[in-house]
């Protein structure tokens, strides 16, 4: 079964989601591995399905790859990137994204209003 494609607003929710389980569980950090991004994907209500829009944001570019090259699977690290952010700032991104920043090297935001991952 081929899942569907997740809106803007879900894409950013689905950032959240991610994000708070990834930080209760191992701390903030710059990058986590693609297991652990797999792993907080299986815990929302999203399901599996959309992990490589988590591993975009969450991973390493290299990690991202090399995750992807080992299951076979060709994803744009770049471009799904570059799409999440978008999402998640409301566009705002668009001005200043870098896809080698981590989501908390990110400029101009509180990052804390946007995934609200530290209440």
């Amino acid at each position: 079964m081929v899942a569907r494609a997740l809106t803007e607003h879900e894409k950013k929710q689905y950032a959240k989601d991610v994000g708070k389980i990834l930080v209760k569980k191992y701390g903030k950090q710059k990058y986590y591995s693609p297991y652990r991004v797999r792993q907080a994907s299986k815990e929302t209500i999203w399901g599996i399905d959309w992990h490589c829009w988590a591993m975009c944001l969450y991973t390493s570019p290299d990690e991202f790859n090399r995750y992807h090259e080992s299951i076979g699977e060709a994803c744009d690290y770049a471009s799904m990137k570059a799409q999440m952010a978008h999402a998640i700032t409301d566009g705002a991104s668009d001005s200043w994204f870098d896809f080698d920043l981590s989501w908390l090297e990110w400029p101009d935001f509180d990052l804390p209003s946007i995934f609200d991952v530290f209440d």
